[in-house]
């Protein structure tokens, strides 16, 4: 019995390859988003904050509603862009 794929050409490495790539630019925008809005409005004085349910705006944009947009972004690219793979080498039989 001969592997189908040797591990240099198989087509799997190539979507993982890919799913990984689509894996950090999500971190990315998680990052640039969390910093944008917590460094963008936190960084003035404490007296000038405004309050959203208590919290000051930039820990509620930068970490309430930036959890909100990361889950519903990971739920969209995992079930458009992501393929189900097989992980077991498969053997074809002559």
């Amino acid at each position: 019995m001969k592997n189908q794929h040797s591990s240099i050409d198989d087509y799997r490495y190539k979507i993982a390859n890919r799913e990984a790539l689509i894996g950090v630019g999500l971190v990315l925008i998680n990052f640039i988003w969390w910093y944008g809005f917590a460094y963008g409005l936190g960084s003035k004085d404490p007296a000038e904050y405004t309050f959203i349910f208590g919290l000051p705006a930039w820990f509620f944009y930068s970490c309430v509603v930036g959890l909100i947009v990361m889950i519903v972004l990971v739920t969209v690219v995992v079930k458009f862009f992501f393929v189900d793979i097989p992980l077991d080498d498969e053997v074809e039989e002559e």
